[in-house]
């Protein structure tokens, strides 16, 4: 059987394919020198800030977007090509690793768990500078312009919503689209953060790029609440309050889809998170404390294993009814 260039044509391919790049991600959080060069997202973010026109209109815009993410999509559709014109078994080995790290490189689960425990281990030791160092890595924000506490609210924040952007929403799509589907939310989610900002030069041409963000992201937000409810009854954490926040206060950032896993995160913890100037969400039943950062990675850990195990069972009804038809 000759490989489709995006879907495994078998589910035991679709599930190795996955388990390889669970591995790797774990192996390999950090990337840097070459590696880093050809990461998708590092590339796409490059030529999507080369191709910037301040005070562009919205079409330029959808052709910014458009041809990053054609470029990108066409180099992945080559590579597998490539690796299917091999000879037997090469031809699979090559496809295997090819894919392995571009699903690989649509998603970051080791990377956010290992950022949010230095934010908890240096907050617990009272080394704020580092603090401020290792939190900045993870929001657009300036953290050392915050208080202590807001500086760990923007941690646990950003926890909640890189739960969404880097890990469950990619793998969403992978059974139903194959590689295709991680590879574009993570591009789109490249471009929104790229181009996808509210200032005079930007606000047209990003308009595209934030919205189609917004559109891949808005089941998997949602479905991100469900699994923080989950993880906190696992835990012992407040599941009811996380219930009883998300549904009051996902309303009240800018963001279409973030206030929805921040505002359970919030009530999950009993503390308020707040970015000044923009929003507040949760109830202030306690200060935030270092050990809601580490608290918070335990949920984002625990959602991540629930989603995992949502794929693979998405997975095994994806092969039994819909791929016979389609394939």
């Amino acid at each position: 059987m000759s490989l489709p260039f995006f879907h495994p044509p078998l589910l035991l391919y679709a599930l190795i394919l996955l388990s390889l790049s669970l591995l790797l991600d774990y192996v390999y959080p950090f990337h840097r020198g070459f590696l880093l060069r050809v990461h998708p997202v590092h590339t796409c973010y490059i030529m999507s800030k080369k191709m910037v026109r301040p005070y562009a209109p919205r079409p330029y815009g959808v052709f910014l977007a458009s041809t990053c993410l054609l470029v990108h999509v066409a180099l992945l559709a080559i590579l597998l090509y490539v690796a299917s014109m091999l000879m037997v078994p090469w031809r699979l080995i090559a496809w295997f690793a090819v894919a392995t790290w571009f699903l690989k490189t649509s998603f970051s689960l080791r990377l956010l768990v290992d950022l949010g425990l230095r934010v908890y281990e240096t907050s617990r030791r009272g080394e704020w500078g580092e603090t401020r160092y290792w939190t900045q890595q993870m929001v657009r924000r300036n953290v050392y312009r915050l208080d202590e506490e807001h500086v760990l609210s923007a941690a646990i924040e950003s926890l909640a919503e890189s739960l969404v952007d880097g890990f469950v929403s990619p793998l969403l799509y992978y059974p139903f689209l194959g590689l295709l589907g991680p590879y574009l939310q993570r591009l789109a989610n490249t471009l929104d953060g790229s181009v996808g900002f509210k200032t005079p030069e930007l606000c047209e041409q990003g308009w595209f790029s934030a919205k189609l963000d917004t559109l891949l992201n808005y089941i998997p937000a949602r479905l991100a609440v469900l699994y923080i409810i989950l993880s906190s009854m696992i835990l012992g954490l407040d599941w009811r309050n996380a219930w009883k926040i998300s549904r009051r206060d996902h309303g009240l950032t800018e963001s279409l889809n973030a206030g929805h896993p921040i505002s359970a995160m919030a009530g999950a913890l009993d503390v308020r998170l707040e970015k000044p100037g923009h929003y507040s969400l949760g109830e202030p039943l306690k200060p935030v404390e270092p050990g809601d950062v580490e608290r918070a990675v335990r949920v984002v850990t625990v959602s991540s294993i629930i989603h995992v195990l949502v794929i693979v069972l998405l997975l095994f009804l994806f092969y039994s009814f819909i791929y016979p038809i389609l394939f």
